[in-house]
C-alpha cells in the first residue's frame, strides 16, 4: 500500500486565503495525498505574553495566531477547495475549542501536534469523536505517548508519527529507529513527520514501512512567517512525493533470490562462464585443471562445477576451444 504524503502548510500561508487556496492547488499538482493545517484559536490556547520559540521571534506569537487565523466559513471553502483537487483536508487542533470548530466542519481526521499531546483534556476530546487520529511524538517520551495512546486507542484508529521537534531537524536527530520500536512497543501504525532539510530521512522511513508521512510546505523559503523557511519547496516537493513513491514500490516488491525470473535466467547464460578446453586433449586422457579455462557463454557445463570435471576422461579427441558437455566426458 502506498505511503500516504501530507503536505504541511501550517501557517505558511500567513492569514491570506489566497496564499492557503494556492497552497492547496500547488501542493495537489506535486502530488500530496493530504493537505494540513493548524487551527489555532488564540484567546483559548495562549495567553498574551507567552513565549515564543527561537526559530521565530519577528512577532508575538498570540498576536501571530490572530492575524493568521481562519473563519468557520474560510475553512469550510478551504475543504471544498481540497475537495476540488483531489486531496484530502487536514489540521492539528490547538484546543479544545478548535476540536469543536473543526467538528463542524466534518472532518474525518486529527493530527494532534507534538506541544498538546500532554493535553489530556484535548485528548481526550478528540477520543471522543472517535476518528482516525495522527499522534506526533515530537516533544514525548514512550510513557507520555502511552499515556495518550490508552485515551486514544479506545475509540479511535491512530497512527504515531515519529517527529524530532527541531527546526530544522539535524538527520543525526531523526530518531528513525524509533518507527520500529513503537511499531513493536505499541502494534499499531507508524508514520513519520519529516523536520529535516532533505529528502533521506523520508526515504529511509518509507522503506521502514511507515503509512504516512508528513513535510512542510511552501511556495518559497524566503516568505515570512515560522514556517516558511524549513519548507519545501514545489519542484522539490514534486521528486519528494516521487522518491517516497519509489521506495515504497521497492519495500513492496521484495525478490527471491531463489526464484530467478526467466530474464534473469537469460542474463546468466549470457554473463556467467561454462568449461572449455584450453587446448588439444586426446581421447582417454584424464583432465587436468590447466587443461580447462572459463569463457562466455554460460550455456555449458557451469564454470563452479570445474571439480567435478577435474579426472575425467574424454570419450573422442577434442581440439582446442570446445566447450565441454556431459556427453563428451566418462569416468
Amino acid at each position: 500500500m502506498p505511503v500516504k504524503i501530507i503536505a504541511e502548510i501550517g501557517s505558511v500561508h500567513d492569514g491570506s486565503f489566497g496564499n492557503a487556496k494556492k497552497l492547496i492547488e500547488i501542493a495537489a499538482k506535486c502530488g500530496a495525498d493530504i493537505v494540513k493545517f493548524q487551527t489555532h484559536i488564540a484567546k483559548h490556547e495562549s495567553i498574551k505574553n507567552a513565549p515564543s520559540p527561537k526559530y521565530f521571534k519577528e512577532e508575538n506569537r498570540y498576536n501571530y495566531f490572530e492575524r493568521t487565523s481562519f473563519s468557520f466559513l474560510q475553512y469550510k471553502k478551504l475543504i471544498q477547495i481540497a475537495k476540488k483537487n483531489k486531496v484530502e483536508f487536514l489540521s492539528s487542533p490547538f484546543s479544545i475549542e478548535a476540536v469543536d470548530l473543526l467538528e463542524k466542519l466534518k472532518l474525518s481526521k486529527y493530527k494532534i501536534p507534538s506541544g498538546e499531546v500532554n493535553n489530556l483534556p484535548l485528548i481526550e476530546r478528540i477520543g471522543k469523536t472517535k476518528k482516525e487520529v495522527f499522534l506526533s511524538s515530537g516533544m514525548s517520551n514512550l510513557k507520555e505517548l502511552k499515556n495518550a495512546l490508552n485515551i486514544l486507542k479506545k475509540n479511535c484508529k491512530v497512527t504515531i508519527m515519529q517527529c524530532t521537534s527541531e527546526y530544522p531537524c539535524d538527520l543525526k536527530n531523526a530518531g528513525l529507529n524509533n518507527i520500529l520500536e513503537f511499531k513493536k512497543k505499541f502494534k499499531i501504525n507508524v508514520g513519520f513527520s519529516d523536520h529535516t532539510e532533505g529528502l533521506t530521512a523520508s526515504i529511509i522511513a518509507a522503506y521502514l514501512g511507515v503509512t504516512v508521512i508528513e513535510k512542510h510546505f511552501t511556495f518559497s523559503k524566503y516568505m515570512y512567517g515560522s514556517d516558511a523557511k524549513y519548507g519545501m519547496e514545489p519542484d522539490k516537493f514534486k521528486i519528494f512525493v516521487r522518491s517516497i513513491n519509489e521506495a515504497s514500490l521497492i519495500r513492496e516488491n521484495p525478490v527471491n533470490k531463489n526464484k530467478l525470473t526467466k530474464n534473469l535466467i537469460n542474463m546468466k547464460k549470457i554473463f556467467e562462464k561454462s568449461i572449455f578446453l584450453k587446448k588439444k586433449i586426446e581421447k582417454n586422457k584424464r583432465i587436468k585443471f590447466s587443461d580447462l579455462e572459463f569463457k562466455k557463454p554460460g550455456n555449458g557445463i557451469k564454470a563452479s562445477e570445474y571439480k567435478k570435471i577435474i579426472g575425467l576422461k574424454l570419450k573422442k579427441t577434442l581440439p582446442f576451444g570446445h566447450k565441454l558437455n556431459n556427453n563428451n566426458l566418462k569416468k
